[in-house]
């Protein structure tokens, strides 16, 4: 054995979980982009100059949506918006997040997908979780979409303060799930581009479900203290 075995080489230091590629220049589709949430996120991330497509299976409804925003944001139908579109947020209503996928299926080969859905149910106790047959709504995605690349993110946040052009920054945590880190990394930096956010690397999408569920959890508190509630992960 010689002092260059390859059993003797140093190991390489370990990536800067904070060395995150620039984003700037993608194009951001947003599913579901005229409801509160996806319309929220929309309004952020074209705020912190990203380019931004709004869908809607009605064309008309996003292209008003769009031009309501401004900031250059556009509006297009579903399948034109996932075409045009480098990074996909899917901001669909729970139950027609299967449907809606399916149908796009083709438009989303090979696209960097980000699942925000939140599937919930309500009755007279207030917010309750539900569990799909795949585990989680990301990892329905994940089935419904082999061909594209699935993450999960952007479940935590208030639509009220997403769309508030009276506040500068959004003061939260992003919890980022997903199975490649090239693709994680993409969505955390494109969440730190929003002022005042932050992407944090939570596991892998079998981890959804608990991080989708915990907005149940977060309406309580908002009902409880009449508050638009956020996260912060410490020490990190």
């Amino acid at each position: 054995m010689t002092t260059h075995d390859s059993g003797n080489a140093p190991k390489p230091p370990a990536k800067d979980p904070w060395d995150l590629p620039d984003v700037s220049g993608l194009t951001v589709g947003v599913l579901g982009g005229t409801g509160p949430q996806g319309r929220g996120l929309a309004y952020r991330l074209a705020r912190a100059g990203q380019k931004v497509i709004i869908g809607s299976r009605d064309a008309g409804r996003a292209g008003t949506a769009a031009a309501e925003l401004g900031l250059g944001v556009e509006g297009a139908d579903n399948a034109d918006c996932a075409r045009r579109s480098d990074i996909v947020i899917v901001a669909v209503p729970w139950d027609g997040h299967a449907k809606t996928l399916e149908s796009l299926r083709e438009e989303l080969a090979g696209k960097l997908v980000i699942d925000c859905v939140n599937p919930l149910g309500f009755d007279k106790k207030g917010a309750y979780a539900l569990k799909p047959e795949e585990g989680s709504a990301a990892e329905q995605a994940a089935a419904l979409l082999p061909d594209s690349r699935v993450t999960a993110a952007f479940h935590h946040l208030s639509a009220v303060l997403l769309q508030d052009t009276a506040i500068e920054e959004i003061d939260t945590d992003v919890m980022v799930l997903g199975e490649a880190r090239a693709d994680t990394d993409i969505v955390q930096a494109l969440a730190g581009r929003v002022p005042g956010m932050r992407g944090i690397f939570a596991g892998r999408l079998r981890n959804a479900h608990q991080v989708e569920s915990l907005v149940a959890n977060l309406i309580s508190v908002n009902r409880r203290y009449k508050a638009h509630a956020g996260l912060r992960t410490t020490d990190v």
